[in-house]
């Protein structure tokens, strides 16, 4: 997208206060545009279908998802949502920390994971990292991301398990690296003194690959397999 464009917002948030919260946050915050707000997730993917068959496309560029909703909870409106618009980012904002929560999340489609103790910079900037092709997840998030991804790795009388052996170029295990730190592309083109576009093609020879179709599910197989 156009980087003067505002980022346009979706809310989907059961809890009228919280929502009321991040509903004033979006409004003040610069290039931030609230464009809808929903308080369960069944009515937010009826506008997001009627969109697609209309246009061809959503009218946000960012889901901020609830988990826990009454009706559809928001793994699986994300899964919905991913197969209906792939290139609709999906930003898991919950209260919810278990890792094996945090992992279906991903699986679904999530694009980051934050907790809503997350302070008002931090969901900004995530929102921003997810609009330039990172997986913003928060240290703790990150955390327990790892620590199921370790317990589900096979154990052989006590020895490790081996790495997975996929034909990543160096330069490619650099920019997986970036994104397993959480780093947007454009950060990751800054860190390792490359165009934005080459970071791209990176990206895309990693996703193939890896057999991924996001920057979160790419993390969470690095870390699952050990490829990195």
């Amino acid at each position: 997208m156009d980087d003067q464009a505002n980022i346009r917002i979706a809310l989907i948030e059961d809890s009228p206060r919280y929502r009321a919260t991040m509903e004033r946050f979006i409004r003040h915050s610069p290039r931030l545009e609230l464009v809808a707000s929903f308080g369960q997730a069944a009515p937010a993917l009826e506008a997001a279908r009627r969109a697609v068959e209309a246009d061809g496309k959503p009218k946000w560029d960012v889901v901020l998802m609830d988990i826990e909703m009454p009706g559809i909870n928001g793994i699986e409106a994300t899964r919905r949502l991913k197969q209906l618009c792939p290139q609709l980012k999906v930003l898991v904002l919950t209260v919810f920390e278990a890792s094996e929560t945090i992992l279906q999340a991903i699986c679904a489609g999530a694009d980051g994971y934050l907790l809503k103790r997350a302070r008002a910079g931090e969901v900004s900037g995530a929102i921003r990292a997810v609009i330039g092709g990172g997986a913003p997840l928060t240290p703790r998030v990150a955390r327990s991301l790892l620590d199921v991804v370790r317990m589900q790795r096979p154990h052989d009388s006590g020895q490790s398990a081996q790495p997975t052996r996929l034909e990543l170029t160096e330069r490619e295990q650099q920019v997986l690296r970036g994104l397993v730190e959480g780093l947007s592309y454009q950060q990751v083109a800054d860190t390792l003194g490359i165009g934005l576009g080459t970071v791209r093609k990176h990206i895309t020879a990693i996703y193939r690959k890896l057999h991924v179709h996001s920057a979160a599910e790419a993390v969470s197989r690095a870390l699952r397999e050990q490829i990195l």
